[in-house]
């Protein structure tokens, strides 16, 4: 199989030049592939934000391809992003390059006069996607059936719709980022028994087990397609922590035997994963934690140490050309980028840009005041916790 190792020591599988026989059909390309960036609309999209000035602030999540966030006036998570949005009160436009959701927050953040465009509106999140409005309403009966409506507290991940986060807020919940999980799940056990976490099952039963000492039978996975989550109501009883069934998809393709398959082949390895990361990933990881804390992380790790890192591909490789001191691989063997994330690319941002500069809005995201106002709490007793 072909493999091409970087100057910064990511071995990476070069589309077009081999074919990995473990990763699924189709990665195989034939043909060369174009350069990363036209020159044209490199020079169009400086153009551009040059033209528009202070009046555009471009906002770039990790996981976007380096093409884009050249333009980037800050880079982040999706929640530092948003508040990086409401800290500019005087761009007129927030240009958020990420996914849907991310959007949605900066939107509730900014205020009334500010505008917020998503390059591509099919820049959207599998996570977020996986748990609806009318599910989550749908689950919030089958716990009034069971008689546990009242002593549970719903938490969403900051990857959530502006509605379930409104949700949320109604309902007596909060917001959540993988950097304050157990101090969130903390302040709702605080104020009920049982939790509702939403929408992503693996940073939720990772923070109950591995941070707060609960055990895997506390935990119970409702599944929105089956009737009643595919649950009894002595399980939803018993349990303490109901689970979503959802994930993201990057995160998710990581597997134990990535774990044990890099051990194999690097000799003194730092595995290093994100808590989005199946249970089995993360309890054989040496180091977990949210995407600020990788960078850190590996910012703080010594010139030689090799780093294993379950992530997103684009930060992947951000991090090994940003530390070159350090051997940093992808901890799978294969191609694992954010999909939807990658539609956000220079082609779209350009337009974007030179839509705005000719006093043109396009693809702003708006979010209703109710909902706004009801995600807005959920966000405020985020904020809140200590």
């Amino acid at each position: 199989m072909a493999m091409t190792t970087t100057e910064t020591g990511l071995p990476l599988f070069v589309l077009g030049r081999g074919v990995d026989p473990h990763s699924e059909r189709g990665v195989d390309c034939p043909g060369e592939l174009p350069s990363a960036s036209d020159p044209a609309l490199v020079e169009r999209a400086r153009r551009a934000k040059a033209a528009l000035g202070d009046r555009v602030f471009v906002l770039g999540h990790h996981y976007q391809r380096d093409e884009v966030i050249q333009f980037a006036d800050v880079t982040g998570d999706s929640f530092k992003l948003a508040k990086e949005a409401a800290a500019r009160p005087d761009a007129e436009y927030i240009v958020f390059c990420g996914v849907h959701f991310m959007a949605e927050s900066a939107d509730i953040l900014t205020s009334n006069s500010q505008k917020v465009v998503l390059p591509d509106l099919a820049a959207g999140c599998s996570m977020a996607d996986m748990a609806t409005f009318d599910q989550v309403e749908e689950c919030w009966e089958a716990l009034e059936d069971a008689g546990i409506a009242e002593v549970t507290v719903p938490v969403t991940y900051m990857n959530s719709s502006a509605d379930i986060k409104a949700f949320c807020g109604r309902n007596g919940g909060a917001v959540c980022t993988s950097s304050n999980a157990r101090r969130a799940l903390e302040w709702a056990f605080s104020r009920g028994e049982k939790v509702l976490f939403l929408p992503d099952q693996h940073l939720g039963r990772n923070t109950a087990v591995l941070e707060m000492g609960l055990s895997l039978d506390d935990c119970v996975v409702y599944n929105p397609h089956r009737p009643n989550g595919g649950l009894t109501a002595e399980q939803l009883g018993n349990a303490k922590v109901i689970l979503w069934k959802g994930h993201c998809s990057v995160h998710g393709r990581f597997s134990a035997e990535c774990v044990d398959d890099v051990r194999a082949r690097i000799p003194g390895v730092n595995v290093l994963v994100h808590p989005e990361c199946r249970h089995e990933v993360v309890t054989k990881a040496d180091h977990v934690g949210s995407t600020e804390y990788i960078i850190k992380k590996l910012e703080e790790a010594p010139a030689g140490s090799s780093w294993a890192v379950g992530t997103e591909l684009n930060l992947v490789k951000r991090l090994g050309a940003m530390f070159p001191d350090k051997n940093v691989t992808f901890l799978d063997r294969t191609v694992c980028y954010c999909s939807t994330m990658n539609r956000i690319d220079l082609p779209h941002l350009v337009w974007a840009l030179e839509s705005l500069a000719s006093g043109q809005v396009v693809n702003q995201i708006t979010v209703d005041d109710d909902t706004a106002h009801w995600a807005g709490v959920a966000l405020d007793r985020m904020l809140a916790l200590p």
